[in-house]
């Protein structure tokens, strides 16, 4: 039943009348390494001026396979893509819940709180010949919709805290062991899992947006019949340096459905976010920067399991989008559009 699912927000309702402040210990481990069915990972990138997109994993357990390690992802500006996984030693991890200061490996998360509301980052990922050396100045001080995390019942929560929404970075990408200096937009956040988010959720829609005057941050999590089909909205819209807004309190309407032979699923074209006083956010697919069946990532008992016995067909997206946003705030009202990356991953056939 849907009473299962406990949201945390601040109130009143299923939004945050205030933010709460964000703290160090919000970026730091969360799970018990030991407990079985724990999963944990740090989540960097960056647009960059040049053309190029960083993307940096940081992992205490791997979402799916539950390995401690680090994943470097780059795509250069004709679309190429290259992305790499590492595994560590569980014993390779040195990690705290007091801050995000962690190593796995030589590969590490520094942190100089010295501002305490817009604390710099710095992030060290080299693997062989790839790598991300990467500076993080924030401009938008750390949010979490409500307390950060949502129950589900007695299976466990799914947290969520995202210490930069919007960040300047410069610094380096390796690629065949040549450096690239680099500087663009940056945003870090941060997933935990205490249970198999599998068993409950259906598909979600994942992103943000940055336009002149407007940083803005979405997730929708469809759960199951298990959880009675509830839909898990989160959205944060900040003006400027300020969040005026941090809510679940929206309709969704995704259409414009087409299906995608190497994702092999549905995805839809459109998504329409609209909120009780009119502001809305439109999203309009112009292409599919990434597309893969996560089913090929597990060897062929587990998949032919997952397909004929659990009946599941993993499907993940990242889009480039056109978006338009219509949002007034004291009495002005502003109507802005850009380009945009946002991401979907389906558990089961989308439907």
């Amino acid at each position: 039943m849907a009473n299962k699912i406990k949201e945390v927000w601040l109130g009143p309702g299923r939004k945050d009348g205030h933010i709460r402040e964000f703290k160090p210990e919000n970026d730091g481990l969360h799970i018990d390494m030991k407990k079985r069915g724990n999963f944990e990972w740090w989540y960097f990138d960056a647009r960059l001026d040049n053309g190029y997109m960083a993307v940096g994993f940081f992992r205490a357990k791997h979402e799916r396979t539950g390995k401690t390690g680090v994943e470097i992802t780059i795509y250069k500006p004709n679309g190429e893509k290259i992305q790499k996984v590492f595994d560590y030693k569980r014993s390779a991890l040195i990690a705290t819940k007091e801050d995000a200061n962690l190593k796995i490996g030589d590969n590490y998360i520094r942190v100089d709180y010295s501002n305490e509301k817009l604390p710099e980052y710095e992030i060290f990922l080299d693997e062989n010949d790839i790598g991300i050396h990467l500076f993080y100045k924030p401009i938008l001080r750390g949010w979490m919709p409500g307390e950060g995390y949502t129950e589900f019942g007695n299976l466990g929560q799914f947290g969520w805290s995202i210490a930069i929404p919007r960040a300047e970075v410069k610094g380096t990408l390796k690629i065949n062991n040549e450096e690239i200096p680099v500087k663009g937009i940056g945003y870090h956040d941060h997933n935990w899992i205490t249970f198999n988010l599998v068993r409950v959720v259906n598909y979600w829609y994942w992103g943000r947006i940055y336009s002149d005057n407007f940083t803005i941050i979405y997730a929708y999590i469809q759960c199951n019949k298990k959880m009675d089909n509830y839909p898990i909205n989160i959205l944060m819209i900040a003006k400027g340096e300020e969040i005026i807004i941090s809510t679940g309190e929206f309709d969704l309407t995704s259409k414009d459905f087409q299906y995608n032979e190497k994702a092999r699923n549905m995805y839809p074209k459109t998504l329409i976010f609209e909120l009780s006083n009119q502001d809305k956010i439109v999203l309009e697919v112009a292409e599919i920067i990434d597309a893969d069946q996560l089913l090929s990532e597990f060897n062929p008992v587990i998949r032919f399991l997952a397909k004929n016995i659990l009946k599941i067909n993993p499907g993940y997206f990242r889009f480039n989008s056109k978006f338009k946003i219509q949002i007034t705030q004291n009495g002005v009202s502003y109507k802005e559009e850009g380009n945009t990356l946002h991401e979907m991953v389906i558990v089961k056939e989308y439907s």
